[in-house]
């Protein structure tokens, strides 16, 4: 009775042993940003001279501008077609160089 429990517990240990030492033999990569969600900035605004409130959409990773306003007689969201901003700076930074 006795050596079967020495022996139980002597493999118990060979198998912890086995568990903690292939802890280490893994290779350290940073896999932490491989799919992560896309960042966006939200940025409340107005339309000059009217009353209707936006929201300005900015998708950072891509480089892309939209907005959205509530409509309150249809009860609906309005959305503009979204714009490049890396199209737009690559045309407005040949205008900047002589500055």
């Amino acid at each position: 009775m006795k050596s079967t429990v020495l022996w139980g517990l002597i493999g118990l240990n060979v198998v912890l042993v086995c568990i903690f030492a292939g802890g280490f033999n893994r290779t350290n990569s940073a896999k932490a940003q491989l799919h992560r969600p896309p960042e966006y900035l939200m940025i409340p605004g107005e339309v000059n001279g009217g009353s209707t409130a936006l929201v300005y959409i900015i998708d950072v990773d891509h480089g892309m501008l939209g907005a959205m306003a509530y409509d309150d007689s249809s009860r609906t969201l309005q959305t503009m077609p979204s714009i490049d901003l890396n199209r737009v700076y690559m045309v407005a930074a040949p205008n900047n160089m002589g500055r």
